[in-house]
């Protein structure tokens, strides 16, 4: 490799902004979970009680969850230099995300299950015990949602630099192609949109829906122990467990579609690069756009026009918008025309 191409090389790292900070947090909020799982579940064994030990259990399936968000974080920046993965791992969040949404749907069709068999055959509940796991249960998942909290109102964005051959230029003749790629980092623009990380989404998810069957729970409890309504704790878990199941959907939705390279349709960074391109003439063939991470899309832009220009000069208008992370541009002679 020569010294001139070898300044053309670059690296395909797109993680999120807050990659290792995400990943820090949700450790944390795993060792929490964990800890208050073995208390519950060593505290039940002492005390005889069944309502500590199945809410240990209960929690050791959000727990094992948050820890596919956990390893998906560790492994992506361990391999975030691995040519192996054309366009880095910054779409392995997504993966994880998905796996914890089909959990999380999984948890609701239970939640939903043991409830209908709660209401077919009652059982007698003790409600000050449950009152106290709840509650007990409730105070861990409003510190670990604080944890997970996304307190960084930002936008997707790139740093550094751009490559590309910028000696290329266009020779008069029909058809004739020139390939380039740019590699962007940098400026914030005005179509830049909120970066999603779907993996810390997903973990925070796990802790809302937590959250949500304690707040359920103290409710039909407090209200049981009161009327003797043994009845409306199932029934909590049903509706809980509808609940999860749309945030699952959601979830899933979402990261799917980053999956399978789909855009949203409110999405404006298309039009966006039309917008950049498509002037004095120039006309956009051909667009592909793809994110590759939190915060970070590809594009292939085809480029049709009676003036032809080096791919350089295309790429460096598109490096206003700040979403744009690697970019190739292909620029092709319309027929029957010549260079001015």
């Amino acid at each position: 490799m020569s010294a001139q191409t070898e300044t053309l090389q670059h690296e395909h790292v797109f993680l999120g902004e807050d990659h290792d900070r995400n990943t820090r947090r949700i450790w944390l909020v795993i060792a929490l979970t964990a800890s208050m799982m073995v208390a519950e579940i060593a505290a039940g064994t002492w005390y005889g009680s069944m309502a500590l030990v199945a809410d240990g259990w209960h929690m050791s399936t959000h727990a094992s969850a948050m820890l596919i968000s956990a390893v998906a974080y560790l492994y992506a920046r361990r391999q975030a230099h691995n040519p192996r993965f054309t366009f880095g791992t910054g779409k392995l969040g997504d993966l994880a995300g998905f796996a914890s949404a089909i959990i999380l749907a999984l948890i609701a069709l239970l939640m939903a299950y043991e409830s209908v068999l709660r209401i077919a055959n009652p059982v007698p509940i003790s409600f000050s015990q449950a009152i106290g796991v709840a509650v007990l249960g409730l105070s861990v998942n409003v510190l670990s949602a604080w944890l997970l909290r996304d307190d960084h109102h930002h936008h997707g964005h790139a740093h550094g630099h751009s490559h590309g051959s910028h000696g290329n230029h266009a020779h008069p003749g029909s058809h004739a192609h020139h390939g380039d790629h740019a590699h962007h980092h940098g400026a914030h623009a005005s179509h830049a949109a909120r970066a999603t990380d779907n993996n810390m989404r997903a973990a925070y998810v796990h802790v809302i829906a937590d959250a949500l069957t304690s707040v359920l729970a103290i409710a039909a409890l407090l209200l049981g122990s009161l009327y003797g309504w043994l009845w409306l704790d199932p029934l909590m878990g049903i509706v809980g467990g509808v609940i999860i199941a749309q945030w699952a959907w959601g979830l899933m939705k979402a990261s799917g579609a980053v999956l399978l390279d789909s855009l949203p349709a409110a999405g404006d960074l298309p039009k966006a690069i039309r917008t950049v391109v498509e002037t004095d003439g120039d006309e956009i063939t051909d667009l592909h756009v793809w994110q590759v991470g939190p915060g970070h899309h590809a594009a292939i832009v085809a480029v049709a026009t009676s003036a032809p220009r080096a791919p350089s000069f295309y790429k460096e208008k598109l490096a206003s918008l700040g979403q744009l992370s690697h970019v190739t541009v292909e620029v092709t002679q319309m027929a029957g025309k010549q260079a001015a």
